[in-house]
């Protein structure tokens, strides 16, 4: 059974419970083949190489956005990752080698990265090519460093490992991404090795270009695709579970151990990622099985994702949410019977690119939720100029999502509880299909919600008894 898998950076940092959890877990020595493993940086590189994800402090890159010099924050870089290997040398790890690896593949990477400086600093391109190019080269490093480890580990333990660098640093072929991908396989025999690859792929069309920092969720699903695994697997730190264990507490969570794409697409649309729902198309139109398994549990299935899948019982599977969310409502009194009204208010937001996640109608206004930093107030401006009144507030909306909700009193249930929580319900909805029902309170509300919802929810007698 061949598997390709996805393991996050957190989970590599924990290299120890990646060995005996994921690699060697319940399999036999001549059993740990037919795998592909697609390998994330180690937790907290990607933030050097680029900047931290969470509160936007530069790395590396941003010095070459501000023509300043990158050679000593990309030295003290190699400094760092040669500091990580040594945390895995009782695992076998060849620590010369693997420290004269990650220094050669940085000095090959700087002299691209002065090439790129040097026609910057011309002033005769445009800058935005020059950056993103940059930008992908540092990201590289990261996977090339993680994926290089990995399969030395691997190497030493007397496992047949094959490193697959898609970071292109030795070769100038203009493949694209699926082209790359394709190549780098064609001559593999999966059931005599096990495949270590870099979540970076390079390719023609930039692959950070529209996923950014979640390239690679893409790498794995477009390797799920070009081999046809019977399942792909993404190794997390936690399960998917009923409702986040640092509001309710491990307690008070449930694994979901079912679930299908549809519902996977609603918890990404609120932040709530098992997997990016760009990158999990291919994977859904092939029909390929997703499996969400904690890695720290081995022993348990995980949450399996399919394309068909619809609970056999009338229930909801997970509370989520965000609080940090933007409510946006239009007013005028000329909306009502006007044809298009709707349609005009999104051309607006169609060109300040922003989506919303939730909308709401009247006879006379429009109510839409935005993520907080989609948030634009030229946009606003705009619509003031249109529209009688434009209303903006801070919010958080709370879900309740499933794939078989269809029940009489859910909503009803779900009012009340939020109601006994003193959780005043500003606005809320639900398309027909009943997948996501969804509820706008206030901020400081929000995590009160998430308790009080998934109480009546999983743990109230009756509703628990029905979803065992």
């Amino acid at each position: 059974m061949l598997t390709v898998e996805k393991i996050g950076g957190t989970c590599m940092t924990a290299l120890h419970d990646v060995m005996k959890n994921i690699v060697l877990y319940g399999r036999e020595k001549e059993n740990l083949y037919n795998r592909i493993f697609v390998v994330s940086a180690f937790s907290g590189v990607t933030n050097w190489l680029l900047e931290n994800k969470k509160t936007g402090e530069p790395g590396v890159y941003h010095h070459i956005t501000q023509q300043k010099d990158f050679h000593k924050p990309l030295k003290e870089t190699t400094e760092k990752l040669q500091e990580i290997n040594k945390k895995y040398v009782d695992l076998g790890l060849d620590i010369k080698l693997a420290d004269e690896y990650i220094a050669n593949k940085i000095s090959q990477a700087e002299k691209f990265l002065e090439n790129l400086a040097n026609v910057l600093a011309s002033g005769y391109v445009s800058s935005e090519n020059i950056l993103q190019a940059s930008r992908e080269i540092l990201a590289s490093l990261g996977e090339s460093h993680s994926a290089f480890v990995f399969a030395n580990i691997l190497q030493k333990n007397g496992i047949n490992a094959t490193l697959i660098d898609l970071g292109g640093f030795d070769d100038h072929y203009p493949f694209t991404i699926d082209q790359r991908i394709e190549h780098s396989f064609k001559d593999i025999d999966f059931s005599k090795t096990i495949c270590v690859v870099t979540g970076y792929t390079k390719g023609t069309e930039g692959i950070m270009r529209e996923f950014d920092r979640g390239y690679s969720e893409v790498t794995f699903c477009k390797i799920a695709v070009a081999v046809k695994p019977q399942e792909a697997i993404i190794h997390k730190e936690y399960h998917l579970s009923s409702a986040d264990p640092n509001i309710v507490g491990v307690e008070n969570c449930i694994p979901v151990c079912n679930t299908n794409y549809d519902v996977a697409d609603q918890l990404a649309d609120v932040g709530m990622e098992a997997i990016h729902p760009k990158a999990s198309k291919p994977l859904e139109m092939m029909g390929i099985d997703l499996r969400i398994k904690n890695a720290f549990e081995p022993e348990h299935p995980g949450t399996l994702i399919t394309r068909e899948y619809i609970s056999p019982k009338k229930k909801v599977d997970v509370i989520t949410g965000t609080p940090k969310a933007v409510i946006i409502e239009i007013f005028d009194p000329l909306m009502v019977g006007a044809v298009g009204s709707d349609l005009k208010i999104m051309q607006k937001f169609e060109a300040y690119k922003v989506s919303y996640i939730f909308k709401a109608t009247s006879a006379n206004s429009i109510s839409m939720v935005i993520w907080e930093k989609d948030f634009k107030q030229k946009l606003v401006d705009e619509l003031e100029k249109e529209y009688q009144k434009v209303a903006v507030e801070k919010v958080a909306i709370v879900c309740m999502i499933g794939s078989n909700m269809d029940q009489p009193g859910v909503l009803g249930k779900a009012a009340l509880a939020l109601a006994e929580a003193n959780v005043n319900i500003k606005s809320a909805g639900f398309s027909l299909r009943k997948v996501n029902l969804q509820f706008i309170v206030n901020r400081e509300d929000f995590n009160k919600a998430i308790i009080a919802l998934n109480k009546t929810m999983f743990f109230e007698p009756a509703i628990a008894e029905s979803i065992k």
